[in-house]
């Protein structure tokens, strides 16, 4: 069971990081062909802008859409959940459009409003999950299907659709092991 991160921009390697402190064999996805006998596949925070311009450019924007559309689990982190969202508020950008979501990109504003803030995540048990918010995005709405597993004042900012798990922050950049251990067990089953 390999797990792929979209290694495009943004922070793939402290996802491998992560996978490997899970015992998870871990491969970077650059090409299509990387994306062959994945179990599941990640795509981490960066710039969702760029991130979406070389999903393009590499030619892996439509054979990662296939393939989810067809079982293949996803974990989108930042702007991650920016690419996963089937509409964006307010601007054209061209995204996945798999998870029936409509995000908003940086809605908690600059990287000087840059936050943490601890969750409360029943899926991931009583003790609250610290969550880093980088220019962050939110979601601004939910669709039939897709569950809201945490959230702000201002909105869900961790959400479920079946095999695609979405979240504003970024888990990747703490010690805490939870979420990835949730997306890999009981979203992707791996």
């Amino acid at each position: 069971m390999t797990i792929g991160i979209l290694a495009l921009q943004g922070a793939f390697r402290e996802h491998a990081r992560a996978c490997a402190r899970l015992g998870r064999a871990t491969r970077l996805v650059k090409f299509p062909s990387d994306l062959d006998g994945l179990s599941a596949l990640i795509i981490p925070g960066g710039e969702s802008t760029a991130i979406g311009r070389l999903l393009c450019d590499f030619g892996l924007l439509e054979p990662i859409e296939a393939r989810a559309r067809q079982g293949l689990p996803l974990f989108g982190t930042c702007a991650g959940m920016v690419l996963m969202a089937r509409a964006l508020e307010g601007t054209r950008q061209r995204t996945l459009s798999l998870m029936d979501i409509e995000v908003r990109r940086n809605a908690f504003g600059r990287q000087a409003e840059s936050f943490e803030a601890e969750l409360t995540i029943p899926v991931l048990g009583p003790e609250p999950f610290r969550a880093v918010f980088i220019r962050a995005p939110l979601v601004v709405r939910v669709g039939g299907g897709v569950e809201v597993l945490a959230e702000l004042s201002a909105g869900p900012v961790l959400v479920r659709q079946g095999r695609w798990l979405a979240c504003a922050f970024h888990p990747e950049l703490t010690d805490d092991l939870r979420l990835h251990r949730y997306f890999l067990e009981e979203v992707a089953g791996v």
